[in-house]
């Protein structure tokens, strides 16, 4: 969000065919005790904690009758305030406004039409900021000198595309700042809240509009095919022509440059790693300076700018230990106070208070206290090199104290496709590998981070070379003597649970056991179903999954698991949520007819108050409970040659 503090997850590489091989001697180690379902999935007693602009208060989200809802108290007193209670749907997220009045976001069962809600600090004048159905709402800059207003953007006049209004947080109250013209798909503000850039798209090319001042008209900057990528990141301190962005410009690795907007063209590169691209740069906006750059290896790296931040971080590691990542999650306007995250690969995480007046590191709360970090298990960066030469960077987790050989594995695709698994705290690999599988998760190309090249390289490949990246990893743990060829089984969520389909339909002896959730099954209909929101990105996703008005009919038809459920020879498990937006019920539904027109049974849950993936605690544990019973029946179906 605009003006507060960025700190994005990075992640430090390290090799790693030697680090699987690195175990504790298992003579000194026992297997780790059950934990229960509840205890991974449920939520947690404290989290997202937010400090007010003043400083004086604290916020944190906290169940009420089972769902999240904002808490509030004053820094140095136990008294605390319930100033939320939302009873179907915990929260998706909330911010101080001001120091008196909280903005919350919720939807209705999954639907991803998100309201802005306000409330007061005490709980009273609580009201819709954004009632309108069929309307998502999104922010563009929360105002933090306005302690009235946001700018907001709404689908409300064109469902495909978002209008930029400044609105009231007290009253609702809200004007029109542009109208959009149908081909504006994002929008800018500077450090004074002014709109001064607008992003504009015809589907496959790019083009940043710039204006000086809200007085003129916008003019274009630079156009450039969507591969290509310039991402202003904020203002200079001036509010001048000069802005700090992400940039791939002339080169493979995205990298932190000052750019003019009025010249068009780059004036200074401050930053860009050999191996991955930047994630973004923080900056401090009580002392008008960037901080920190971040980028993603396998761990957390920063690379520091600014000397006050660097201390701030190396006081973090010598006090809390240095095999923690830190985030700082909220500060004051005066900077003076943070509220900190530290966590690791296991434990969920624990949030602290730092104040700079007296030195003081206040632990506040654990996010999971009832789980044992000596029970969970290590998460190991490992690579593996695809069938035609590309490095494919993952991590696998093993069991604790069981040795590395011939054990049962869950593989475990991202959702996205293009997104990348992160080192840190994962509730289901923790979860699987407490039942004693190993955990491989993979990198597949067209993960972000890794590049341009490496990103295009999965363009129209879905189910072909993305998919053979995953068969590849799994070949390399048979390979290594880790997995146990029989008891091999493959999940995944939203593109990991389309991986997951097209695993089962194009490798079909080498799973035993699959479960899809909220994937892919039909590359046609997914086409089809789309948000209105995503109608602007319609020719990008033709030249990224295939156009089905041409001759890649083809190809999708033999890459859309619905069509080949003939295949299947694993035991599947399907769930999905009603009110899915992105991945509409309807592709788990003709994967599941299809399946029992063909004779196979399949087990299928569908939550009706879900959407893209199951945020009320009850539907995980019942999620969860069943596919750890599926899996520990089917994974034994296959017998030994």
């Amino acid at each position: 969000m605009k003006k507060l503090l960025l700190f994005s997850l990075v992640m430090l590489f390290i090799a790693c065919k030697e680090e699987t091989k690195k175990q504790p001697e298992l003579s000194k180690m026992k297997p780790a005790p059950k934990v229960s379902v509840e205890d991974f999935f449920k939520n947690s007693e404290k989290t997202s904690f937010r400090l007010s602009p003043n400083g004086e208060f604290l916020s944190y989200l906290a169940p009420y009758k089972d769902r999240m809802n904002i808490h509030v108290q004053k820094i140095g007193s136990d008294d605390v305030k319930r100033v939320t209670s939302v009873e179907d749907r915990d929260l998706s997220g909330y911010f101080w406004a001001s120091n008196d009045r909280l903005v919350y976001v919720r939807d209705k069962g999954g639907n991803e039409n998100f309201h802005l809600f306000a409330v007061n600090k005490d709980g009273s004048n609580e009201k819709d900021l954004t009632p309108f159905d069929g309307v998502r709402a999104q922010i563009i800059d929360a105002l933090q000198d306005n302690e009235a207003e946001l700018i907001v953007g709404l689908n409300k006049r064109i469902p495909q595309v978002f209008d930029p209004y400044r609105l009231n947080i007290n009253t609702g109250e809200m004007e029109l700042l542009y109208e959009n013209p149908g081909n504006i798909t994002g929008w800018q503000t500077d450090h004074d809240g002014k709109l001064r850039l607008a992003f504009v798209t015809n589907g496959v090319d790019n083009t940043i509009m710039y204006r000086a001042t809200e007085d003129e008209p916008f003019k274009e900057v630079i156009t450039t095919n969507f591969k290509q990528t310039l991402s202003p990141q904020f203002f200079d301190f001036d509010n001048g022509d000069v802005v700090y962005a992400a940039s791939n410009l002339g080169r493979d690795k995205a990298a932190i440059v000052k750019y003019d907007l009025k010249e068009n063209k780059e004036i200074e590169e401050i930053f860009m790693d050999t191996e991955v691209d930047v994630d973004g740069i923080s900056y401090s906006p009580k002392r008008e300076v960037p901080t920190f750059i971040n980028y993603t290896r396998a761990k957390l790296n920063r690379k520091f700018l600014d000397k006050d931040a660097e201390n701030l971080f190396a006081m973090l590691e010598e006090k809390l230990g240095a095999d923690n990542e830190y985030y700082i999650t909220s500060s004051n306007k005066e900077e003076d106070k943070f509220l900190i995250y530290a966590g690791n690969d296991k434990t969920r995480g624990s949030y602290y208070f730092y104040d700079t007046a007296t030195e003081n590191l206040k632990h506040l709360a654990d996010l999971s206290p009832w789980i044992n970090s000596e029970h969970m298990a290590s998460m190991k960066p490992i690579s593996y090199t695809s069938r035609d030469g590309l490095t494919i960077h993952g991590y696998l987790t093993l069991p604790v104290g069981v040795k590395a050989e011939n054990l049962p594995v869950v593989v475990n695709p991202h959702g996205g496709p293009w997104a990348r698994d992160n080192w840190g705290f994962n509730p289901e690999v923790q979860f699987l590998a407490n039942r004693g599988f190993a955990v491989l998760q993979m990198n597949f190309r067209g993960s972000t981070g890794y590049g341009k090249k490496f990103w295009e390289s999965s363009f129209k490949k879905w189910g072909q070379e993305m998919q053979n990246d995953i068969t590849d990893g799994v070949q390399w743990l048979i390979k290594e003597g880790i997995a146990d060829k029989d008891r091999i089984a493959i999940y995944g969520g939203s593109y990991g649970g389309y991986a997951t389909l097209a695993g089962i339909t194009n490798t079909p002896d080498l799973y035993a056991a699959a479960v899809d959730y909220v994937g892919v099954s039909n590359l046609f209909t997914f086409m089809e179903t789309i948000p209105p929101y995503w109608e602007p990105y319609k020719k990008m996703l033709y030249e990224m999954v295939g156009d089905p008005n041409t001759k890649d009919s083809i190809m999708m038809k033999q890459n859309s698991p619905v069509f080949h459920v003939d295949k299947i020879k694993a035991a599947l498990f399907i769930a999905q949520g009603a009110n899915d937006p992105r991945v509409v019920q309807a592709e788990s539904d003709q994967m599941v007819k299809a399946l029992r027109d063909n004779g196979v049974t399949v087990e299928y849950m569908l939550k009706e108050n879900e959407g893209h993936g199951f945020r009320n605690q009850e539907n995980r544990f019942d999620f969860y409970n069943s596919m750890i019973k599926f899996l520990n029946t089917n994974m034994q179906t296959k017998v030994k040659g």
